[in-house]
């Protein structure tokens, strides 16, 4: 199995996307701290607090999962895309070794998206301010948001590769998540606020301490998450073992 891991591991490095992903996700988080710092001036003159821009700056960083997701889905799909997944499969042994296999992977790689989320948060939430008049302000509140944020990004890796199992399309896969994550999830948020916080992506605002209203308790959160990643586990695994996997 450590064979099989590694080589999956292996493919997922292979070509671009490997290193295209974590470099968008972190134009997109700066983009946000920038949009943060640089009108944290006229918001604390406004009543806010150069701790409360902090924590915007390091809630940035949540975007970053959102990527991590993606990555976790291609290294599933590309598979399918490249019509090598037979060959996968009989080299794993079983469709089972090679979904827990690509599984492992896709996990691995949310963490390492989750570190670089906190180590690049860390670094904005300290520096971005001073740039812009006003001196960084850090509690603990900060440490759990950015904590919050690897958590997510790392369980956002192996939600991707479940979509992926499920999807098999990469081009279906990815617009899924990006549907869900960017427009589905936070419309329905809007219209039924309280319904939707047991949606997998706004429940993990309650993970990266989002202070908008109607969220989940934490340990709710946690638990919502779960019960996403479990569902999704047992319908794609399902599908993997009963679907043609050409």
């Amino acid at each position: 199995m450590r064979n099989l891991v590694a080589g999956e591991a292996r493919k997922a490095l292979t070509g671009h996307i490997w290193w295209y992903l974590p470099l968008a996700g972190a134009w997109l988080c700066l983009i946000s701290t920038f949009g943060y710092v640089s009108g944290g001036e006229k918001a604390i003159a406004s009543g806010s607090t150069a701790l409360a821009v902090s924590q915007d700056v390091a809630r940035a960083w949540m975007m970053m999962f959102l990527l991590a997701s993606v990555f976790g889905a291609v290294a599933v799909t590309r598979d399918y895309g490249s019509g090598t997944m037979t060959r996968s499969v009989l080299l794993a042994g079983s469709r089972t070794r090679l979904f827990s296999a690509k599984l492992i992977v896709a996990t691995a790689a949310g963490a390492l998206f989750g570190v670089l989320a906190a180590a690049l948060g860390t670094a904005s939430v300290y520096l971005a301010p001073g740039a812009f008049g006003f001196e960084a302000a850090v509690d603990g509140e900060t440490a759990l948001i950015l904590f919050g944020v690897f958590v997510c990004c790392t369980l956002a890796g192996p939600w991707g590769a479940l979509v992926g199992w499920i999807a098999r399309n990469q081009t279906v896969a990815v617009v899924t998540l990006l549907l869900l994550t960017l427009l589905v999830d936070p419309g329905l948020q809007r219209i039924v606020p309280e319904a939707a916080q047991y949606l997998l992506t706004i429940a993990m605002s309650s993970i990266y301490r989002d202070v908008k209203p109607d969220l989940l308790s934490l340990p709710m959160a946690y638990a919502v998450t779960a019960a996403w990643l479990i569902a999704a586990f047992f319908v794609a695994r399902r599908l993997v073992r009963t679907r043609d996997i050409a």
